[in-house]
């Protein structure tokens, strides 16, 4: 079974009735699919730490509370190509052993398939971000890769 990984950029997407959601170390983006013509207008998008909703042209699409904290005065949405609404929220803790298992408290879960590709790239994604001058794009992860993968910060340089 392959894993639902974007190669192209890296993304391992959740699937949801209404789009998908997925994340970055630093970022979790929602993809919501909109009526083709939708006006920015239409749309009344709310974001707060701990908070998301959604309405468009007046029927709710998306309402809770957020898996986990992010900074609310970061969060942005925009309306691309009049289709597609995408909310980029920022993550409060950045780091691989922060990977959110659903989008909201009370939904949008990951499968354990998706969730454990989840978390490999955000390792993957740390391990990058420790070692600039490396390729890690066709690297495979095995072994304690959960939480983050093990943790190098106390061995001697």
């Amino acid at each position: 079974m392959s894993a639902p990984f974007e190669e192209r950029s890296g993304v391992v997407p959740c699937a949801t009735p209404w789009g998908q959601w997925y994340q970055t170390l630093e970022e979790v983006f929602i993809e919501v699919q909109v009526p083709p013509g939708t006006r920015a207008q239409d749309i009344q998008c709310g974001l707060q730490s701990r908070h998301v909703a959604l309405a468009v042209g007046g029927r709710e699409i998306l309402k809770g509370k957020l898996f986990d904290s992010t900074i609310a005065d970061e969060g942005t949405w925009t309306l691309e190509d009049r289709k597609m609404v995408r909310i980029v929220l920022t993550k409060t803790k950045r780091d691989a052993a922060n990977c959110w298992t659903s989008l909201l408290e009370s939904g949008y879960a990951a499968d354990p398939w998706v969730q454990d590709q989840m978390q490999r790239k955000l390792t993957l994604e740390r391990f990058q971000k420790e070692n600039p001058g490396f390729d890690f794009s066709g690297a495979e992860i095995s072994g304690n890769y959960t939480k983050g993968g093990p943790d190098f910060s106390n061995l001697e340089k």
